[in-house]
């Protein structure tokens, strides 16, 4: 289990689990609910790479981030922190 301190987002911290190159689980440690727990069923079972290129660069409002780009800013460093991780 990996755990990623976000930042300019309501949610302050994304908790990933990922085997074998795919997202296992996701959670979010605080922001919007409903939005987040959509994110998490849209993108479990999912290849990292695949989430990465899907989410990188969504904005939120006047933010230069977002929780989805926050997320694969955090599955980013999941890929490039972890020697055993195989995507």
């Amino acid at each position: 289990m990996m755990i990623y301190k976000t930042s300019d987002v309501c949610c302050q911290e994304i908790h990933l689990d990922i085997e074998n190159g795919i997202i296992k689980d996701v959670y979010f440690d605080r922001g919007c609910n409903g939005s987040l727990k959509g994110i998490v069923a849209l993108v479990s079972g999912k290849k990292v790479d695949d989430v990465i290129n899907q989410l990188n660069g969504i904005t939120c409002g006047h933010r230069h981030t977002s929780c989805p780009d926050q997320l694969a800013k955090a599955l980013k460093e999941a890929i490039n922190s972890l020697p055993n991780l195989s995507i």
